[in-house]
Protein backbone atom coordinates (compact mmCIF):
# COMPACT_ATOMS: atom_id res chain seq x y z
CA UNK A 1 0.00 0.00 0.00
CA UNK A 2 3.16 2.19 0.05
CA UNK A 3 3.15 5.18 2.50
CA UNK A 4 2.43 5.01 5.83
CA UNK A 5 -1.50 6.00 6.54
CA UNK A 6 -4.20 5.69 9.34
CA UNK A 7 -7.71 5.23 9.30
CA UNK A 8 -10.99 4.68 11.40
CA UNK A 9 -13.04 2.06 10.93
CA UNK A 10 -16.76 2.91 11.28
CA UNK A 11 -19.85 2.07 9.65
CA UNK A 12 -22.30 4.30 8.04
CA UNK A 13 -25.28 3.08 10.24
CA UNK A 14 -23.19 3.79 13.28
CA UNK A 15 -22.56 7.66 12.90
CA UNK A 16 -25.38 10.18 14.65
CA UNK A 17 -28.21 12.33 13.02
CA UNK A 18 -32.29 12.11 13.25
CA UNK A 19 -32.96 9.50 11.36
CA UNK A 20 -32.88 6.51 13.69
CA UNK A 21 -29.99 4.83 11.63
CA UNK A 22 -26.51 6.22 10.14
CA UNK A 23 -26.97 8.50 6.21
CA UNK A 24 -24.94 9.56 3.67
CA UNK A 25 -26.16 12.96 4.50
CA UNK A 26 -24.32 15.97 6.91
CA UNK A 27 -23.14 13.82 9.42
CA UNK A 28 -21.49 11.65 7.31
CA UNK A 29 -19.57 14.64 5.56
CA UNK A 30 -18.76 15.87 9.07
CA UNK A 31 -17.43 12.48 10.12
CA UNK A 32 -14.85 13.65 7.25
CA UNK A 33 -14.28 16.70 8.54
CA UNK A 34 -13.08 14.87 11.69
CA UNK A 35 -10.69 12.21 9.91
CA UNK A 36 -9.14 15.39 7.81
CA UNK A 37 -8.78 17.38 11.53
CA UNK A 38 -7.07 14.96 13.06
CA UNK A 39 -4.69 13.28 10.19
CA UNK A 40 -6.60 10.12 8.73
CA UNK A 41 -6.27 9.17 5.17
CA UNK A 42 -9.02 6.38 5.43
CA UNK A 43 -12.79 5.86 6.24
CA UNK A 44 -13.29 1.91 6.60
CA UNK A 45 -16.84 0.59 6.47
CA UNK A 46 -19.07 -2.27 6.59
CA UNK A 47 -20.89 -3.33 3.21
CA UNK A 48 -23.46 -1.29 1.64
CA UNK A 49 -25.97 -3.31 0.48
CA UNK A 50 -29.28 -4.12 1.55
CA UNK A 51 -29.50 -5.84 4.87
CA UNK A 52 -31.56 -9.07 4.88
CA UNK A 53 -32.30 -10.93 8.23
CA UNK A 54 -30.77 -9.70 11.45
CA UNK A 55 -29.82 -6.56 9.50
CA UNK A 56 -26.43 -8.22 9.04
CA UNK A 57 -24.47 -5.76 6.30
CA UNK A 58 -22.50 -9.73 5.44
CA UNK A 59 -25.90 -10.79 4.07
CA UNK A 60 -27.67 -8.77 1.97
CA UNK A 61 -30.30 -9.06 -1.04
CA UNK A 62 -27.69 -7.96 -3.64
CA UNK A 63 -24.10 -7.64 -3.39
CA UNK A 64 -24.03 -4.61 -6.10
CA UNK A 65 -27.17 -2.51 -4.66
CA UNK A 66 -27.14 -0.15 -1.86
CA UNK A 67 -29.56 0.07 1.24
CA UNK A 68 -31.88 2.43 0.68
CA UNK A 69 -32.06 2.98 4.96
CA UNK A 70 -29.07 4.57 4.45
CA UNK A 71 -30.48 7.99 2.06
CA UNK A 72 -30.36 10.68 3.81
CA UNK A 73 -34.19 12.70 3.56
CA UNK A 74 -32.48 15.88 4.30
CA UNK A 75 -30.68 15.50 1.30
CA UNK A 76 -34.04 14.74 -0.50
CA UNK A 77 -35.74 18.24 0.52
CA UNK A 78 -32.83 20.14 -0.57
CA UNK A 79 -34.06 18.72 -3.84
CA UNK A 80 -37.26 19.57 -3.95
CA UNK A 81 -38.21 15.31 -3.93
CA UNK A 82 -39.51 15.52 -0.21
CA UNK A 83 -41.05 18.67 1.71
CA UNK A 84 -39.67 19.72 4.85
CA UNK A 85 -42.78 19.09 7.24
CA UNK A 86 -42.75 15.37 5.92
CA UNK A 87 -39.77 15.25 7.97
CA UNK A 88 -40.84 17.62 11.55
CA UNK A 89 -42.56 14.27 12.44
CA UNK A 90 -39.89 12.22 12.84
CA UNK A 91 -40.48 9.52 15.28
CA UNK A 92 -38.40 8.87 18.82
CA UNK A 93 -35.49 7.68 17.59
CA UNK A 94 -32.85 6.01 20.21
CA UNK A 95 -29.55 7.67 19.40
CA UNK A 96 -27.52 4.86 20.45
CA UNK A 97 -28.99 2.07 19.05
CA UNK A 98 -30.44 1.27 15.15
CA UNK A 99 -33.66 -0.44 15.75
CA UNK A 100 -33.66 -1.38 12.20
CA UNK A 101 -37.36 -1.85 11.68
CA UNK A 102 -38.51 0.83 13.18
CA UNK A 103 -36.22 2.85 11.21
CA UNK A 104 -37.83 0.72 7.86
CA UNK A 105 -41.56 1.49 9.18
CA UNK A 106 -40.91 5.33 9.02
CA UNK A 107 -38.56 6.03 6.28
CA UNK A 108 -39.98 3.66 3.63
CA UNK A 109 -43.07 5.52 3.21
CA UNK A 110 -41.29 9.41 2.93
CA UNK A 111 -39.43 7.69 0.20
CA UNK A 112 -41.87 6.32 -1.80
CA UNK A 113 -43.40 9.77 -1.41
CA UNK A 114 -40.28 11.30 -2.99
CA UNK A 115 -40.87 8.92 -5.53
CA UNK A 116 -43.95 10.30 -6.52
CA UNK A 117 -42.13 14.05 -6.34
CA UNK A 118 -39.58 12.30 -8.94
CA UNK A 119 -42.66 11.37 -11.00
CA UNK A 120 -44.69 14.02 -10.76
CA UNK A 121 -42.50 17.09 -11.64
CA UNK A 122 -39.10 16.73 -11.11
CA UNK A 123 -38.28 14.44 -13.45
CA UNK A 124 -37.27 16.35 -16.11
CA UNK A 125 -34.43 18.32 -13.69
CA UNK A 126 -32.95 14.59 -13.45
CA UNK A 127 -33.71 13.44 -16.70
CA UNK A 128 -30.54 12.99 -18.14
CA UNK A 129 -28.76 11.72 -14.95
CA UNK A 130 -31.29 9.29 -14.65
CA UNK A 131 -31.43 7.92 -17.77
CA UNK A 132 -27.25 7.57 -17.64
CA UNK A 133 -27.82 5.76 -14.60
CA UNK A 134 -29.90 3.37 -15.78
CA UNK A 135 -27.82 3.09 -18.45
CA UNK A 136 -24.57 2.01 -16.61
CA UNK A 137 -26.40 0.13 -14.03
CA UNK A 138 -28.97 -1.77 -15.98
CA UNK A 139 -26.72 -4.68 -16.07
CA UNK A 140 -27.54 -5.84 -12.20
CA UNK A 141 -30.29 -3.18 -11.69
CA UNK A 142 -33.04 -4.89 -13.55
CA UNK A 143 -32.65 -8.16 -11.79
CA UNK A 144 -32.69 -6.46 -8.65
CA UNK A 145 -35.74 -4.12 -8.76
CA UNK A 146 -37.68 -7.17 -9.87
CA UNK A 147 -36.28 -9.52 -7.59
CA UNK A 148 -37.35 -6.74 -4.70
CA UNK A 149 -40.74 -5.94 -6.16
CA UNK A 150 -41.44 -9.98 -6.04
CA UNK A 151 -40.11 -10.42 -2.87
CA UNK A 152 -42.77 -7.43 -1.76
CA UNK A 153 -45.69 -9.07 -4.17
CA UNK A 154 -44.92 -12.48 -2.43
CA UNK A 155 -45.18 -10.92 1.32
CA UNK A 156 -41.29 -11.45 1.65
CA UNK A 157 -41.10 -15.40 0.87
CA UNK A 158 -37.72 -16.06 -0.15
CA UNK A 159 -37.31 -16.57 -3.72
CA UNK A 160 -36.78 -20.53 -3.72
CA UNK A 161 -40.67 -20.60 -2.27
CA UNK A 162 -41.77 -18.46 -5.40
CA UNK A 163 -44.26 -19.70 -7.90
CA UNK A 164 -41.84 -22.69 -10.26
CA UNK A 165 -41.73 -20.18 -12.93
CA UNK A 166 -40.83 -17.11 -11.30
CA UNK A 167 -38.79 -18.97 -9.03
CA UNK A 168 -36.87 -20.55 -12.20
CA UNK A 169 -36.91 -17.13 -14.11
CA UNK A 170 -38.92 -18.39 -17.38
CA UNK A 171 -39.21 -15.60 -19.74
CA UNK A 172 -42.58 -15.33 -19.80
CA UNK A 173 -43.58 -15.08 -16.21
CA UNK A 174 -40.87 -12.78 -15.78
CA UNK A 175 -41.82 -10.38 -18.83
CA UNK A 176 -45.83 -10.77 -17.37
CA UNK A 177 -44.25 -10.37 -13.57
CA UNK A 178 -42.65 -6.88 -14.85
CA UNK A 179 -45.63 -5.57 -16.42
CA UNK A 180 -47.77 -6.53 -13.51
CA UNK A 181 -45.02 -5.09 -10.93
CA UNK A 182 -43.99 -2.12 -13.33
CA UNK A 183 -44.49 0.91 -10.75
CA UNK A 184 -42.76 -1.02 -7.77
CA UNK A 185 -40.04 -1.82 -10.01
CA UNK A 186 -39.42 2.06 -10.94
CA UNK A 187 -39.48 2.82 -7.31
CA UNK A 188 -36.61 0.30 -6.62
CA UNK A 189 -34.87 1.69 -9.16
CA UNK A 190 -35.08 5.30 -7.71
CA UNK A 191 -33.97 4.28 -4.61
CA UNK A 192 -31.00 2.66 -6.25
CA UNK A 193 -30.55 6.19 -8.43
CA UNK A 194 -30.44 8.69 -5.05
CA UNK A 195 -28.86 5.82 -2.95
CA UNK A 196 -25.68 5.94 -5.64
CA UNK A 197 -25.94 9.71 -5.88
CA UNK A 198 -25.82 10.35 -2.57
CA UNK A 199 -23.06 7.80 -2.11
CA UNK A 200 -20.51 9.11 -4.48
CA UNK A 201 -21.29 12.66 -4.17
CA UNK A 202 -19.96 11.90 -0.09
CA UNK A 203 -16.94 9.85 -1.18
CA UNK A 204 -15.99 12.78 -3.81
CA UNK A 205 -16.28 15.31 -0.64
CA UNK A 206 -14.23 12.34 1.28
CA UNK A 207 -11.04 12.53 -1.76
CA UNK A 208 -11.48 15.97 -1.64
CA UNK A 209 -10.11 15.82 1.70
CA UNK A 210 -7.33 13.48 0.77
CA UNK A 211 -9.44 10.92 3.08
CA UNK A 212 -10.22 7.56 0.30
CA UNK A 213 -12.89 5.06 1.57
CA UNK A 214 -11.99 1.69 2.67
CA UNK A 215 -15.01 -0.85 1.41
CA UNK A 216 -15.94 -4.40 2.13
CA UNK A 217 -16.52 -6.93 -0.15
CA UNK A 218 -17.80 -10.53 1.40
CA UNK A 219 -16.47 -13.26 -0.08
CA UNK A 220 -19.90 -15.20 -0.55
CA UNK A 221 -23.68 -14.00 -1.01
CA UNK A 222 -26.65 -14.64 0.70
CA UNK A 223 -28.82 -17.26 -0.78
CA UNK A 224 -31.95 -14.82 -0.34
CA UNK A 225 -30.40 -12.40 -2.78
CA UNK A 226 -31.00 -11.72 -6.67
CA UNK A 227 -27.11 -12.30 -7.52
CA UNK A 228 -28.36 -16.23 -7.00
CA UNK A 229 -31.69 -15.96 -8.27
CA UNK A 230 -30.10 -14.32 -11.43
CA UNK A 231 -27.30 -16.68 -11.32
CA UNK A 232 -28.18 -19.90 -10.46
CA UNK A 233 -25.33 -21.76 -12.79
CA UNK A 234 -22.35 -20.36 -10.93
CA UNK A 235 -23.68 -21.90 -7.56
CA UNK A 236 -23.55 -25.14 -5.93
CA UNK A 237 -27.30 -25.63 -6.30
CA UNK A 238 -29.51 -29.01 -6.87
CA UNK A 239 -32.16 -29.43 -9.63
CA UNK A 240 -34.77 -27.74 -7.71
CA UNK A 241 -32.51 -24.81 -7.18
CA UNK A 242 -31.76 -25.67 -3.43
CA UNK A 243 -28.08 -25.42 -1.92
CA UNK A 244 -26.47 -28.78 -2.57
CA UNK A 245 -23.36 -27.35 -0.15
CA UNK A 246 -22.95 -24.37 1.89
CA UNK A 247 -20.51 -22.25 3.30
CA UNK A 248 -18.77 -21.81 6.62
CA UNK A 249 -15.34 -22.95 8.75
CA UNK A 250 -14.69 -25.64 10.33
CA UNK A 251 -14.17 -26.45 14.29
CA UNK A 252 -11.31 -24.16 15.74
CA UNK A 253 -10.70 -21.43 18.92
CA UNK A 254 -13.11 -19.90 18.20
CA UNK A 255 -16.31 -22.39 18.29
CA UNK A 256 -16.29 -26.15 19.01
CA UNK A 257 -18.44 -26.88 16.16
CA UNK A 258 -17.62 -24.88 14.06
CA UNK A 259 -19.26 -21.78 12.06
CA UNK A 260 -22.35 -22.46 9.50
CA UNK A 261 -23.03 -19.55 7.65
CA UNK A 262 -25.34 -21.33 4.72
CA UNK A 263 -24.76 -19.11 2.21
CA UNK A 264 -24.71 -21.60 -0.96
CA UNK A 265 -20.56 -22.09 -2.06
CA UNK A 266 -19.76 -21.45 -5.83
CA UNK A 267 -19.45 -23.67 -8.67
CA UNK A 268 -15.65 -22.91 -9.26
CA UNK A 269 -15.46 -24.24 -12.67
CA UNK A 270 -18.89 -23.00 -14.14
CA UNK A 271 -17.64 -19.83 -13.18
CA UNK A 272 -14.10 -20.73 -15.10
CA UNK A 273 -16.16 -21.07 -18.48
CA UNK A 274 -17.54 -17.92 -17.83
CA UNK A 275 -14.76 -16.66 -17.50
CA UNK A 276 -14.98 -15.38 -13.79
CA UNK A 277 -17.40 -12.87 -15.81
CA UNK A 278 -19.48 -12.26 -12.31
CA UNK A 279 -16.46 -11.90 -10.14
CA UNK A 280 -14.81 -9.36 -12.22
CA UNK A 281 -17.52 -7.29 -12.71
CA UNK A 282 -18.21 -6.93 -8.78
CA UNK A 283 -14.90 -6.62 -8.26
CA UNK A 284 -14.58 -3.77 -10.75
CA UNK A 285 -18.05 -2.39 -9.46
CA UNK A 286 -16.81 -1.85 -5.99
CA UNK A 287 -13.27 -0.47 -6.91
CA UNK A 288 -15.27 2.33 -8.42
CA UNK A 289 -17.59 2.61 -5.17
CA UNK A 290 -14.54 2.93 -2.85
CA UNK A 291 -11.18 3.84 -3.15
CA UNK A 292 -9.78 0.37 -2.21
CA UNK A 293 -11.40 -3.12 -1.08
CA UNK A 294 -11.08 -5.71 1.87
CA UNK A 295 -12.10 -8.63 0.43
CA UNK A 296 -13.45 -10.47 3.48
CA UNK A 297 -12.77 -14.37 3.98
CA UNK A 298 -10.21 -14.12 1.46
CA UNK A 299 -9.06 -17.64 2.22
CA UNK A 300 -12.26 -18.77 0.50
CA UNK A 301 -10.48 -17.70 -2.54
CA UNK A 302 -8.09 -20.53 -2.17
CA UNK A 303 -9.60 -23.37 -0.93
CA UNK A 304 -13.02 -23.15 0.66
CA UNK A 305 -14.97 -25.06 3.93
CA UNK A 306 -18.02 -27.10 1.87
CA UNK A 307 -20.84 -28.32 4.20
CA UNK A 308 -23.87 -30.38 2.98
CA UNK A 309 -26.61 -28.48 2.64
CA UNK A 310 -28.34 -30.80 5.34
CA UNK A 311 -26.04 -30.64 8.21
CA UNK A 312 -26.42 -29.05 11.65
CA UNK A 313 -23.03 -27.67 12.39
CA UNK A 314 -20.31 -26.75 10.27
CA UNK A 315 -18.37 -30.03 11.82
CA UNK A 316 -18.83 -32.68 8.10
CA UNK A 317 -17.37 -30.21 5.93
CA UNK A 318 -14.49 -30.50 3.35
CA UNK A 319 -11.83 -27.95 1.95
CA UNK A 320 -12.74 -27.59 -1.69
CA UNK A 321 -10.28 -26.25 -4.03
CA UNK A 322 -11.45 -22.53 -5.31
CA UNK A 323 -9.98 -20.42 -8.34
CA UNK A 324 -8.96 -17.15 -6.58
CA UNK A 325 -5.55 -17.47 -8.41
CA UNK A 326 -6.49 -17.64 -11.77
CA UNK A 327 -9.31 -14.82 -10.77
CA UNK A 328 -6.79 -12.69 -9.83
CA UNK A 329 -4.41 -12.65 -12.72
CA UNK A 330 -7.39 -11.94 -14.53
CA UNK A 331 -8.32 -8.91 -12.47
CA UNK A 332 -4.40 -8.04 -12.34
CA UNK A 333 -4.07 -7.98 -16.36
CA UNK A 334 -7.17 -5.58 -16.43
CA UNK A 335 -6.06 -3.37 -13.71
CA UNK A 336 -2.00 -3.55 -13.12
CA UNK A 337 -2.22 -2.64 -9.40
CA UNK A 338 -4.90 -4.67 -6.96
CA UNK A 339 -5.98 -2.40 -4.55
CA UNK A 340 -7.25 -4.92 -2.26
CA UNK A 341 -6.59 -5.69 1.29
CA UNK A 342 -6.54 -9.70 2.25
CA UNK A 343 -8.95 -10.67 5.02
CA UNK A 344 -6.33 -13.33 6.16
CA UNK A 345 -7.56 -13.63 9.85
CA UNK A 346 -7.69 -17.43 11.29
CA UNK A 347 -6.09 -20.50 10.16
CA UNK A 348 -3.98 -19.89 7.49
CA UNK A 349 -2.46 -22.32 5.09
CA UNK A 350 1.05 -21.81 3.51
CA UNK A 351 -0.75 -21.54 -0.21
CA UNK A 352 -3.25 -18.64 1.23
CA UNK A 353 -0.02 -17.06 2.03
CA UNK A 354 1.58 -17.78 -0.81
CA UNK A 355 -1.11 -16.75 -2.99
CA UNK A 356 -1.44 -13.56 -1.02
CA UNK A 357 2.27 -12.92 -1.54
CA UNK A 358 2.18 -13.27 -5.22
CA UNK A 359 -0.60 -10.20 -5.78
CA UNK A 360 1.21 -8.59 -3.18
CA UNK A 361 -2.13 -7.99 -1.39
CA UNK A 362 -1.59 -6.24 2.61
CA UNK A 363 -2.47 -9.15 4.78
CA UNK A 364 -4.34 -8.09 8.40
CA UNK A 365 -2.80 -7.85 11.85
CA UNK A 366 -5.20 -7.53 14.96
CA UNK A 367 -3.23 -6.72 17.98
CA UNK A 368 -6.51 -8.09 19.90
CA UNK A 369 -5.51 -12.00 19.39
CA UNK A 370 -1.31 -10.87 19.82
CA UNK A 371 -1.13 -11.78 23.11
CA UNK A 372 -2.33 -15.30 23.53
CA UNK A 373 0.87 -17.54 23.38
CA UNK A 374 4.26 -16.08 23.33
CA UNK A 375 6.67 -14.02 21.80
CA UNK A 376 5.84 -16.12 18.11
CA UNK A 377 2.53 -14.72 17.73
CA UNK A 378 2.10 -13.84 14.28
CA UNK A 379 -0.04 -10.39 15.41
CA UNK A 380 2.78 -9.37 18.01
CA UNK A 381 4.18 -6.01 16.07
CA UNK A 382 7.97 -6.87 16.09
CA UNK A 383 6.47 -9.91 13.77
CA UNK A 384 5.30 -7.86 11.06
CA UNK A 385 6.54 -6.30 7.73
CA UNK A 386 5.67 -3.60 6.11
CA UNK A 387 2.61 -4.94 3.54
CA UNK A 388 0.04 -5.28 6.50
CA UNK A 389 -3.21 -3.15 8.11
CA UNK A 390 -2.88 -3.40 11.65
CA UNK A 391 -5.91 -3.33 13.93
CA UNK A 392 -6.61 -2.95 17.50
CA UNK A 393 -9.80 -5.16 16.97
CA UNK A 394 -12.48 -5.31 13.99
CA UNK A 395 -16.43 -5.46 13.58
CA UNK A 396 -16.13 -8.82 15.32
CA UNK A 397 -14.40 -8.12 18.18
CA UNK A 398 -15.00 -6.59 21.31
CA UNK A 399 -13.99 -2.66 21.77
CA UNK A 400 -10.61 -2.75 23.06
CA UNK A 401 -11.71 -1.61 26.48
CA UNK A 402 -13.99 -4.56 26.80
CA UNK A 403 -11.52 -7.30 25.99
CA UNK A 404 -8.70 -5.37 28.26
CA UNK A 405 -11.32 -6.04 30.88
CA UNK A 406 -11.33 -9.18 30.14
CA UNK A 407 -8.06 -10.33 29.73
CA UNK A 408 -7.29 -13.38 32.40
CA UNK A 409 -3.98 -14.77 33.33
CA UNK A 410 -1.69 -15.54 30.65
CA UNK A 411 -3.01 -13.21 28.17
CA UNK A 412 -2.90 -10.34 31.01
CA UNK A 413 0.33 -11.06 31.90
CA UNK A 414 1.90 -11.34 28.63
CA UNK A 415 0.50 -7.73 27.46
CA UNK A 416 1.47 -6.53 30.60
CA UNK A 417 5.16 -7.83 30.14
CA UNK A 418 4.77 -6.64 26.39
CA UNK A 419 3.78 -3.07 26.71
CA UNK A 420 4.94 -2.44 30.08
CA UNK A 421 1.72 -0.31 31.35
CA UNK A 422 -0.40 0.01 34.43
CA UNK A 423 -4.17 -0.90 33.88
CA UNK A 424 -5.39 2.54 33.54
CA UNK A 425 -3.67 3.92 30.49
CA UNK A 426 -3.58 -0.29 28.37
CA UNK A 427 -6.54 1.27 25.98
CA UNK A 428 -4.23 4.13 24.79
CA UNK A 429 -1.18 1.80 24.71
CA UNK A 430 -3.09 -0.63 22.42
CA UNK A 431 -3.46 2.65 20.22
CA UNK A 432 -0.19 3.83 20.02
CA UNK A 433 1.20 0.22 19.69
CA UNK A 434 -0.54 -0.33 16.41
CA UNK A 435 -0.01 2.93 15.16
CA UNK A 436 3.84 2.78 15.73
CA UNK A 437 3.71 -0.63 14.42
CA UNK A 438 6.07 -1.18 11.06
CA UNK A 439 2.80 -1.62 9.21
CA UNK A 440 1.67 0.80 6.23
CA UNK A 441 -1.59 1.10 7.76
CA UNK A 442 -3.43 0.94 10.62
CA UNK A 443 -6.85 1.09 11.65
CA UNK A 444 -8.60 1.74 14.72
CA UNK A 445 -12.20 1.21 15.27
CA UNK A 446 -14.15 4.47 16.15
CA UNK A 447 -14.91 2.84 19.91
CA UNK A 448 -11.40 2.72 20.80
CA UNK A 449 -10.86 5.92 20.21
CA UNK A 450 -14.09 7.56 22.36
CA UNK A 451 -12.56 4.88 25.27
CA UNK A 452 -15.82 2.88 25.00
CA UNK A 453 -16.58 -1.09 26.76
CA UNK A 454 -18.49 -3.88 25.51
CA UNK A 455 -21.72 -2.04 25.03
CA UNK A 456 -20.48 -0.24 21.96
CA UNK A 457 -19.88 -3.36 20.26
CA UNK A 458 -20.51 -4.20 16.84
CA UNK A 459 -20.83 -7.96 16.63
CA UNK A 460 -20.68 -10.94 18.04
CA UNK A 461 -19.97 -13.66 15.50
CA UNK A 462 -22.50 -16.65 15.76
CA UNK A 463 -25.55 -14.51 17.76
CA UNK A 464 -28.61 -13.48 15.81
CA UNK A 465 -29.91 -10.74 17.46
CA UNK A 466 -28.71 -7.27 18.85
CA UNK A 467 -25.75 -6.89 16.25
CA UNK A 468 -25.08 -3.52 14.20
CA UNK A 469 -26.77 -1.22 15.93
CA UNK A 470 -24.47 0.33 17.67
CA UNK A 471 -24.13 4.48 17.47
CA UNK A 472 -22.28 6.99 18.56
CA UNK A 473 -22.74 10.42 19.43
CA UNK A 474 -20.71 13.79 19.16
CA UNK A 475 -20.94 14.51 22.28
CA UNK A 476 -18.76 11.40 23.11
CA UNK A 477 -15.84 12.69 21.58
CA UNK A 478 -13.69 15.00 22.95
CA UNK A 479 -11.29 17.17 22.42
CA UNK A 480 -8.11 15.21 24.51
CA UNK A 481 -9.29 12.44 22.70
CA UNK A 482 -8.61 14.61 19.05
CA UNK A 483 -5.77 16.10 20.42
CA UNK A 484 -4.15 12.35 21.64
CA UNK A 485 -5.00 11.16 17.77
CA UNK A 486 -3.15 13.93 15.90
CA UNK A 487 -0.28 13.62 18.01
CA UNK A 488 0.08 9.98 17.26
CA UNK A 489 -0.41 10.37 13.73
CA UNK A 490 2.55 13.18 13.67
CA UNK A 491 4.56 11.11 16.17
CA UNK A 492 4.95 7.98 13.81
CA UNK A 493 4.68 9.93 10.32
CA UNK A 494 1.42 8.78 9.36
Amino acid sequence: MGDRKSGILLHVTSLPGKEGIGTLGSEAHRFVDFLEETGQKLWQILPLGPAGAGNSPYLCYSAFAGNPLLIDLELLTEEGLLHLDELVVRSHFLKKRTDFQKVERWKLPLLRKSFKEFQNRQFDRFNTEYSQFLDEHNWWLTNHALFMAARKNFDGLEWGKWPADIKFRKTDALEQLSMQLSEEIEFQKYLQFVFFRQWHRLKNYANQKQVEIFGDVPLYVSGDSSDVWANTDIFMLDEELNPIEVGGVPPDYFSESGQLWGNPVFNWERLQQRDYDWWIARIHFNLRMFNRVRIDHFRGLESFWSIPASEKTAMNGAWVPAHGYNLLLKLKEQLGELFFIAEDLGTITDEVEKMRETFGLPGMKVLQFAFSTDASNKDLPHNYDRNFVVYTGTHDNDTTLGWLRSLENDEKRMLEKYAGIAEQDQLKNVVEMALASVADTAIIPMQDILELDSNARMNIPGTAKGNWEWRFSWTQLKQNQKKFLKELIQKYNR
